[in-house]
């Protein structure tokens, strides 16, 4: 049975992930629309390396037709006017990988380099780099170094054409990579012995499910778990490990003597818990009520002038403003063509935030947007600081004043809001959470080009913007509710 990296390293995970990911790769479920588009951003990323090297020459071979890949990259490596290969396709003790960039330092020598849409190198390069390295010798390429490529944080787009060299930077990791060239081996071995199995191996579902990736599986490795799995309590993998050591598995078990924290044991009380100071809390913010929430995308590759790779662009907020006589009115804002949002953006959101009223946030998000405008748009920096001044954040009183045992440890917005407020969802649209709405952003800024598609983007991501806000109102207006009622 062949292994390809993506299964190695899918093994180095978790050998249950690589056997089924083998056999049985229907039970896995289907990627999001976040996941999608982290995907596709990486290819962006690494079809625009190829720049880096004039002269290279791809491997046009796709997966479905890997032998005639491995050809082709036989014959490129013998034509001494290629002065790269990308993706490359080698095999050894059957075991295939496909070479981001092979750069030719020699009439017979190479260097190895994967490209990856980071900003740094990451442990869970190092391997990657291991299988390849691996193959590529024992396939007697001779190698003067394994290299990561990644993007430069600290590069800042002037406008025009990128500037490829400033863009990447590669980083030689030959050295950590060598050291782990000797369990590759042993590593192969073990997992062809896996996957030879009649069964998935029996491994327990935790902390490992998420590093270095989310596994596909976890849903159907956790289907059989309780809804109080003590997984789902706060602490993270320290807590949960100890429990595991005493042989518990819901949170209802937890034996009394155990330490926990505040939090924590409001989770196993499992009851419904409101501060006194709740109510104070609640009112303390002024009317008018600015009820505002930012939508931002993080493109790897900077599309604005004197923006950096990964740097965060609102292009969108919303604002349910509410006067003391309970009215309610809506405001919103969305750039829908290609140019830098933020200038007209930040002019919009003055206009509606006004210079009175309290200004109702869920976490300290929007204050960091706010200061990063600050920075970038100097000239309205005295009025961005008198927003921030303003700004009153509604997660930080629910964290410290009120807990739903619907909660299950989370005091995200998605996780708080049917909690509290079940009759408002975001189930009837099309935009669910943050991760999509910015790839649709992305989606109907850069990729569609029919109109009538275009549109319809910006409706749904309208749509979804205003019902976060409308949430805080609602959200708060329980909150204040349950109180009257203590």
């Amino acid at each position: 049975m062949r292994l390809s990296k993506s299964k190695y390293l899918s093994g180095l995970q978790c050998h249950k992930k690589l056997y089924l990911e083998t056999h049985v790769p229907a039970l896995a479920t289907a990627r999001d629309e976040t996941s999608e588009g982290r995907l596709e951003m990486g290819k962006e990323v690494g079809r625009l390396a190829h720049g880096v090297f004039p002269g290279g020459v791809l491997v046009e071979a796709g997966p479905d037709k890997l032998d005639e890949a491995v050809r082709q990259t036989s014959e490129l490596a013998r034509k001494p006017r290629a002065s790269a290969i990308f993706q490359g396709a080698f095999t050894f003790g059957n075991v295939l990988v496909r070479v981001d960039i092979l750069e030719r330092v020699g009439r017979d020598r190479w260097r190895l380099i994967e490209v990856k849409s980071s900003t740094k190198a990451k442990d869970e390069h190092y391997p990657d780099l291991a299988i390849q390295t691996y193959v590529l010798t024992a396939a007697a390429i001779a190698l003067s170094g394994s290299c990561v490529m990644h993007l430069n944080n600290q590069y800042i787009y002037s406008g025009g054409d990128l500037n490829l060299e400033q863009l990447f930077t590669i980083e030689d990791l030959t050295a950590e990579v060598t050291e782990l060239l000797p369990q590759v081996p042993r590593q192969l071995a073990s997992m062809r012995t896996v996957l030879t199995a009649p069964s998935p191996p029996v491994i327990e579902p935790d902390y490992h499910c998420e590093d270095p990736y989310p596994c596909p599986f976890w849903d159907h490795c956790t289907q059989g778990k309780p809804t109080r799995w003590i997984y789902h309590l706060s602490g993270g993998r320290t807590t949960f490990n100890k429990l595991v050591g005493l042989g518990i598995e819901t949170i209802d078990e937890i034996p009394a003597g155990f330490p926990l924290s505040m939090q924590q044991q409001r989770e196993k009380a499992d009851v419904e818990w409101i501060n006194p100071d709740l109510r104070a809390e609640l009112t303390s913010v002024r009317y008018p009520i600015h009820h505002f929430d930012f939508e931002t995308y993080m493109p790897a590759i900077p599309k604005y002038a004197m923006t950096r790779p990964y740097q965060t662009v609102p292009f969108q907020w919303s604002n349910h403003i509410e006067t003391e006589d309970g009215k309610l009115r809506h405001n919103e804002y969305i750039c829908a063509d290609r140019r830098d949002p933020r200038e007209e953006l930040t002019i919009r959101l003055l206009e509606s935030l006004g210079r009175e009223g309290g200004i109702c946030v869920y976490s300290g998000y929007e204050e960091r947007i706010l200061k990063e405008l600050a920075e970038a748009l100097p000239r309205f920096k005295p009025d961005i600081d008198r927003v921030i001044d303003r700004l009153w954040d509604l997660q930080k009183r629910i964290k410290k004043h009120y807990y739903h045992p619907q909660f299950i440890g989370s005091f995200s917005l998605k996780d708080v809001l049917p909690a509290v407020v079940p009759s408002l969802s975001y189930s009837d649209l099309e935009i669910k959470e943050g991760g999509a709405a910015a790839q649709q952003y992305y989606n109907m800024i850069f990729e569609a080009t029919d109109p009538a598609g275009k549109d319809h983007i910006r409706r749904a991501l309208l749509k979804y913007c205003e019902r976060d806000t409308l949430a805080l109102v609602k959200l708060r207006r329980v909150l204040l509710q349950k109180t009257n009622s203590r």
